[in-house]
This record gives structure tokens, sequence and C-alpha cells, in this order.
């Protein structure tokens, strides 16, 4: 096997570090807290703006509602004994 050129293996330590270089630039925007705090944000509102999250809203709001009436009513029960 013939050596290898000096600036050859100069050029592909250049090229590997210019990789590894975009592979971090790319895990730290992928892991940047703010990033991934907006893009949550971002799918609990359009969840909640569709069909389905409209739906579980309802149904949690009803759910607080009974809840709320059943413990006013029941309040009401023990006063009156």
């Amino acid at each position: 096997m013939p050596p290898r050129d000096p600036r050859q293996i100069q050029l592909e330590i250049d090229a590997a570090r210019e990789s590894l270089a975009a592979t971090l630039d790319e895990l730290a925007f992928r892991s940047s807290p703010t990033r991934l705090k907006a893009k949550g944000r971002d799918a609990v509102v359009h969840f909640f703006q569709s069909p389905a999250g409209k739906a579980t809203l309802g149904a949690v709001g009803l759910f607080v509602t009974v809840v709320v009436v059943n413990s006013v009513r029941s309040r009401g029960r023990k006063r009156k004994r």
C-alpha cells in the first residue's frame, strides 16, 4: 500500500471536522429548550383547535361542572340535616 499524501490526509481531517461541526450544530438546534417549548406549545394549541381537542375540552368542562354541582348539592343536603 503506497504512503498517503499528507495534504490528502489533512483534507480528509478537515472534511470530517466540518461534518462533525454540522452534526453538533444540528443537535444543538434540535435540543434547544426554547425551540422545544415553542414546538410543544404549538402542538397543544393545534390539538385543542382540532375537533378531537374541542371534544376533549367539552368533556372535561362537563365533568368539572358535574363535580361542582354534586359538591354544591352535597353541602346543601348536609346543612339541612
